[in-house]
Formats: C-alpha cells, sequence, structure tokens
C-alpha cells in the first residue's frame, strides 16, 4: 500500500499510497508524527486549524503554491481533495515538515499536509473520507477555489467555517444567495470582503474626528467604482455603508453601463452608484466618493502604494493624502482569510443582507 520514507529535504516525512482508504491514511498521519518525534523531541504538531480544500486535479498545483505563499497564517493540518474525472478509487499522499528549531530544547512545529486524488463518485460520501483525517476539537474550514458546491455542501456537519471569494460567482446575485445561504450551517470568511477592509477602515477613520463625524449623517450620495468582474464588492461595501448608518437600500437598476440604487437614510435620500472600471488588473475596488449635503467631499482611489485621499470642501478648499501599504494585495488575502476563520466579523452579516435588499429586483 505504501510507506513512510525519509525526504532528505527540508527534514521531512512522506508517505504516499495507492487504492488506499481513509482510515489507512489516517493511521499514517500518526505514523509520521511518532517518527518525527522519534527523530527529535522538540517536535510538536501544530494544533489550531484544519484547512480542507477541494479543487480539480489538474489546477491542485495552482492551488497548492497559493497555500504555500500564507506564510505564518499556514493551517496546522491541509487536507487537499482533488477531484479527478474518471477516477474510482483514492490515492493519496502525506507529509509532516518541521521547522527546525536552535538546538536549546526550542519546540519545532510540524504542519501536516493531506492530499487525496478522488473521483466524482466520492463526493458525496466525502465527509466519510474527511472526518478520519481531520484533527478533532479543532475549528475546520472548508473552502473550494473551483466551485464543488456539492462537495462543500457534503461537509456541513464537519466545517465550521466556509472560505469563499465571492468575486469567483458567476453573478453578484448567486454570490449573495450562496453566502447566505453557508451562514445558516457556519461562519463565512469572503475575500470579496476582506479586500475591502482597507477601504472600510479608512472611510470609518476619515469621519471619525469630530470635524468631521457631524457629516456622516449628511451623506446623500455614494459612488463606488470596481472592477468589471466585482460588482460584489462594491455591493459589499455599500451594503456595510447601510447597515451601519442605517439606511434602507432599495433595488439597483442598470444604467449607462452603471449599477444605481437609491437607499432611504435618517435625513433623506442617499444616491448609490456602481461604476465598473475596465483598467483595474486586480480583483476589487478602484475608489470611492462619499458627498454629502453640507458640501463636502472625499474620495480614495488605488494608487501606487496605496490609497489616494482627497477631500474637498463646499468653498473649494482641498486636501489630499496618500494612505501608504493600505492593501494586502492578492499574495496576502488568503492568508488574511485563514487567519479571519480564527475571528468573527459581525459587520458581515448585516453588510450581506443589505446587498441582498439591493439585488432583489424591483
Amino acid at each position: 500500500m505504501g510507506a513512510a520514507v525519509a525526504n532528505a529535504l527540508e527534514d521531512a516525512e512522506v508517505w504516499s499510497a495507492e487504492d488506499t482508504s481513509p482510515s489507512e491514511i489516517e493511521g499514517a498521519l500518526r505514523r509520521l508524527l511518532e517518527e518525527q518525534h522519534a527523530r527529535d523531541a522538540a517536535y510538536a504538531p501544530a494544533r489550531v486549524l484544519n484547512l480542507v480544500a477541494i479543487v480539480d486535479r489538474e489546477w491542485r498545483g495552482e492551488i497548492v503554491n497559493r497555500l504555500e505563499r500564507v506564510g505564518r497564517y499556514h493551517p496546522s493540518r491541509t487536507i487537499v481533495c482533488a477531484v479527478e474525472r474518471g477516477r474510482d478509487k483514492l490515492s493519496a499522499w502525506a507529509t509532516m515538515s518541521c521547522h527546525a528549531g536552535d538546538g536549546d530544547g526550542t519546540i519545532a512545529v510540524a504542519e501536516e499536509r493531506v492530499e487525496v486524488d478522488l473521483g466524482p463518485e466520492h463526493i458525496e460520501r466525502l465527509a466519510t473520507i474527511v472526518d478520519p483525517l481531520v484533527v478533532p476539537d479543532l475549528s475546520t474550514v472548508v473552502w473550494a477555489p473551483h466551485g464543488h458546491t456539492t462537495a462543500v455542501d457534503a461537509l456541513t456537519e464537519l466545517a465550521d467555517v466556509y472560505l469563499i471569494d465571492s468575486v469567483e460567482a458567476a453573478d453578484p446575485g448567486a454570490a449573495v444567495d450562496r453566502a447566505r445561504k453557508l451562514l445558516q450551517t457556519g461562519y463565512v470568511v469572503d475575500l470579496a470582503w476582506l479586500r475591502s477592509a482597507p477601504w472600510r477602515e479608512r472611510i470609518a477613520a476619515s469621519f471619525d474626528p469630530p470635524a468631521w463625524r457631524g457629516e456622516l449623517g449628511r451623506v446623500d450620495e455614494v459612488t463606488i467604482r470596481h472592477r468589471d468582474d466585482s460588482a460584489i464588492s462594491g455591493l459589499l461595501l455599500a451594503g456595510w455603508l447601510s447597515s451601519r448608518l442605517g439606511w434602507d437600500p432599495g433595488a439597483v437598476i442598470r444604467q449607462n453601463g452603471s449599477m444605481v440604487a437609491r437607499a432611504r437614510g435618517r435625513r433623506g435620500e442617499v444616491k448609490l452608484r456602481f461604476e465598473p472600471e475596465a483598467r483595474l488588473d486586480v480583483p476589487g475596488l478602484a475608489g470611492i466618493t462619499v458627498a454629502t449635503s453640507g458640501g463636502m467631499t472625499l474620495s480614495l482611489d488605488r494608487g501606487p502604494g496605496g490609497l489616494a485621499a482627497k477631500r474637498r470642501l463646499r468653498d473649494g478648499a482641498e486636501s489630499s493624502w496618500v494612505v501608504l501599504g493600505a492593501s494586502r494585495g492578492e499574495a496576502g488575502i488568503l492568508g488574511e482569510g485563514i487567519r479571519q476563520a480564527l475571528l468573527r466579523d459581525p459587520t458581515y452579516g448585516p453588510a450581506l443582507s443589505a446587498a441582498s435588499a439591493m439585488l432583489a429586483g424591483p
């Protein structure tokens, strides 16, 4: 079936097998840990988070590369389920690698990865395959970057957190419906939502000084610029503003290539506008402009090294500055998503509900 073999590179232990079973894979993981510990008693397994990634077999290398770049937010145990057409038997390999200590008794933390090749016929009983492989009593995150909604739904009894990217959905309505469904059975970490975190932080900070705080109640127009395929990012940002400021948003309508909606605020109507930006080369937002009835306009736009901010007052006076390093970038967004799986953001659900209201139709 397979045997553990020492890998001279990276101080790792590796096991592999064809035509195997979940119980054999679980037993191999235990033996790998025992062998690592026998080599050096300073080795200890990381015990923070399980991550189950369901991927297309032909693209698993890309996903594994993304996971290897998450740095210090690496899961304790990663289980990659690679779905391959025509496969009717399980094959698997497992590895346990340690960050070696400095020899003075410091604990060396071991990270574990399991890859299971399976076929479409295994999807409905995926829980019976994955259950023996997750570390008990740890939060389990389920991530399916290539879709596989049926596989995700098969793991609802095991999943504590769903890691999704609403930008990848066919349309914003489908993205919102899927996220709301997943929220019924677990916590959702949405990368589309995390990409807007720097924008939300800077908007809040810009209105936080007492001199500007009163303008929040006078906001009467918001324009959000987003990449062509990232309308959901704009809708979630508008949903966040609506939920935090007590607006009741109406349905969006399409108008000259953009989307517009109106929200009822405490002091009057707020016009919401969503404009696609074809030149943006990364998913998410390109900029936002907030205008108030008091004559103030605040703009934030993506720029080199951060966000370019500009404030204009009724009398024409302007001030501008750059918020350095405001974006985590696509390279860091997955690691941030894994980190957020250990936290809880109470503002995502209300923002999602507001976005759903805007997509509900007239």
